[in-house]
């Protein structure tokens, strides 16, 4: 039986946060430029080492509001990455997270010091380390959150078009979704309050604005649904 912690070896603890956000068009990823070697001037996932007096949620926390000023933002914890070699300075292991924010609500937040821009999913650069194996997890993700829960609050400003909300969808799943069957699972879902403003940017017509009710929103979240597009 082993007495001794001191015996056993000593590996790095590191948090990485993909964060996600939505332009009314796209589906977007949010990367810096790391600023130290290996790999220094390349696009990396935001990133740091846990520390002794916190967990991993606080380090999460931590590492969004140093790197972009953001914080109190839906974040979930997604997988843990321990390739013997995924770091070529130390032994490190990886715990992902991925967020969910309203890009036009937060990019003032954004700093400058670690050159953080967005990339629309299919056009993002390659990745440092497996980062890259991370997103494709964090995506996969989304996409079943999204298929058992009403996806918004997060991503969408506070009043936003059925189409808004209909592109977040194609942005989601990366696929055409037809009109009237999607106004139709959504309408079915009863989450939605409709207003009685209008969107006049789309057209002379306009479009209705919508919100969530967020009470019948939460009971969706914690009953939980099957919406198949």
């Amino acid at each position: 039986m082993l007495n001794s912690y001191s015996e056993e070896d000593k590996v790095l603890l590191a948090v990485d946060c993909i964060i996600f956000g939505f332009d009314q068009d796209d589906l977007k990823i949010l990367l810096i430029k790391r600023d130290f070697e290996p790999e220094k001037g390349k696009w990396s996932l935001m990133g740091g080492f846990l520390k002794k007096d916190e967990n991993l949620d606080h380090a999460a926390s931590r590492i969004l509001k140093h790197l972009t000023g953001i914080t109190d933002i839906y974040m979930e914890q997604l997988y843990s990455f321990s390739e013997i070699d995924r770091d070529p300075v130390e032994r490190t292991l990886s715990v992902a997270y991925f967020a969910l924010i309203n890009i036009a609500g937060h990019n003032e937040k954004l700093s400058e010091q670690f050159s953080a821009q967005w990339f629309s999913i299919s056009d993002a650069p390659k990745l440092i380390f497996d980062h890259d194996k991370m997103v494709q997890h964090a995506i996969r993700r989304l996409r079943y959150r999204t298929s058992n829960e009403p996806v918004g609050f997060e991503l969408l400003p506070k009043k936003f078009t059925m189409r808004q909300l209909q592109k977040l969808y194609e942005a989601i799943f990366g696929k055409k979704i037809d009109k009237r069957n999607f106004v139709n699972k959504i309408n079915a879902l009863g989450i939605l309050i409709k207003l009685p403003e209008k969107d006049m940017s789309s057209s002379k017509k306009g479009s209705y604005l919508f919100q969530f009710d967020k009470l019948k929103y939460d009971k969706k979240v914690s009953e939980g649904f099957s919406f198949k597009l």
